[in-house]
């Protein structure tokens, strides 16, 4: 290969890495980040038996989705799993899709109260600890019955 493809190409890698380098554990917003998911519970549902273990679940696992569904007169929805979510998106991205969010249950649409700075802490700690997992099933529609585990909810009257 020719030395300045060789250069170009190495130039090319560091460019597209500085990103992600630059949303290192140094960084205060990692923290508070990390705060946020613990005390806004989403590893409740988005890390798989985080609650049956009182959350004893290694950090490297966290916010991997889950395949138990939670159906009601809505369908049945899935916890995303936030890893693979949040890689695709720049930051930017990520805010506005916070700001616009309209999930169905039992997601709440609280993302939509938090400050950027609070939004951006959020996807810092999320883009630190990197892609991993599967991604969580498809949405099933009302009426249909959802292959495996989930959560029923009561059918209450409006």
């Amino acid at each position: 290969m020719k030395w300045w493809l060789q250069a170009w190409l190495t130039a090319a890698a560091l460019l597209a890495a500085l990103p992600v380098a630059a949303l290192d554990k140094g960084d205060p917003l990692v923290g508070r980040g990390r705060y946020l998911v613990q005390i806004g519970g989403c590893n409740d549902c988005h890390t798989p038996f985080y609650p049956m273990t009182g959350g004893n679940i290694p950090e490297s696992e966290w916010l991997t989705g889950d395949n138990l569904g939670w159906r009601g007169i809505w369908g049945t929805t899935y916890a995303t799993n936030l890893r693979l979510f949040m890689h695709e998106l720049s930051e930017e991205q990520w805010l506005k899709k916070a700001r616009s969010l309209n999930a169905r249950p039992p997601m709440s649409n609280s993302l939509q109260s938090m400050t950027d700075e609070d939004l951006r802490a959020l996807y810092r700690f999320v883009r630190v600890l990197g892609p991993a997992g599967k991604p969580a099933p498809k949405y099933v529609p009302p009426l249909m019955t959802p292959r495996g585990s989930y959560v029923q909810f009561p059918w209450i009257p409006m």
